[in-house]
């Protein structure tokens, strides 16, 4: 993971789940100030402990995704797996020049899945969104301390600006969330609920349903491009309804 960051003296990195130090010590080597975050305040003695003689590192005992934590460039980490989703969203939230992190095999291909796929979904179209994906390498479960139940996978997130445009992001990704929440449905049933939290008056929904692209398709069927084009419609329509 170190290698895979192609870390320099000048670049600042962040750990989440920093746990008893043994990548945080490669970090320190490589990196010229590292951030570990451990939310376990007995770690994070042990870790004060372990780290006494490293200056360039600072650590953080908190929840990451309620921490207030110092600029970074870079992320190399195990996050825990049970925040994968939240902690994902978080970071693509953030500006960084790239981040190696090893999650869970079905969440990494997740990340990476085709339209159609079984693994597609709300994670796949937001990352995509977000940022260039890269599965770098398989870790099986035995090289863990405790062994976790499954298999990992390292991957390579580099921040880029979106591939297509979108009018309101709000509402784009409020409208994948919803979309996604019934993937199988075809769009102009699974756009309901989405029209529902705007508050559109049923009166109302048939007109921006009728005018939908792709409303007899399945939002598993639909590229994030189309996803896109969509999201881009529905916001014309509403601000011509006074909607928006």
């Amino acid at each position: 993971m170190v290698s895979y960051a192609s870390l320099r003296e000048d670049d600042a990195v962040l750990e989440i789940g920093a746990g008893l130090g043994l990548l945080t010590e490669r970090l320190a080597e490589k990196a010229g100030r590292v951030i570990a975050v451990e939310v376990d305040s007995r770690l994070v003695r042990m870790l004060e402990s372990r780290l006494s003689n490293r200056r360039n590192v600072t650590i953080l005992q908190g929840d990451i995704l309620k921490a207030v934590v110092p600029s970074f460039d870079k992320v190399v980490s195990t996050p825990p797996y049970s925040i994968s989703s939240p902690f994902l969203f978080w970071l693509l939230g953030r500006n960084f020049k790239e981040a190696v992190l090893a999650f869970q095999e079905e969440f990494a291909r997740r990340l990476a899945a085709t339209p159609g796929s079984d693994d597609y979904g709300r994670l796949t179209v937001t990352t995509y969104y977000r940022a260039e994906v890269e599965l770098l390498d398989h870790v099986p479960k035995e090289v863990f301390w405790p062994p976790p139940k499954v298999d990992s996978t390292i991957v390579r997130l580099t921040p880029r600006k979106p591939p297509f445009s979108v009018i309101d992001e709000e509402v784009f990704f409020e409208l994948v969330r919803a979309l996604f929440s019934q993937k199988n449905r075809k769009m102009k049933n699974a756009v309901l609920p989405f029209f529902s939290e705007f508050g559109v008056q049923k009166g109302k929904v048939s007109e921006l349903v009728g005018g939908l692209p792709f409303r007899d398709r399945r939002p598993r069927e639909l590229s994030p491009e189309e996803i896109g084009l969509a999201a881009n419609e529905v916001v014309g329509s509403m601000r011509r309804l006074s909607l928006l």
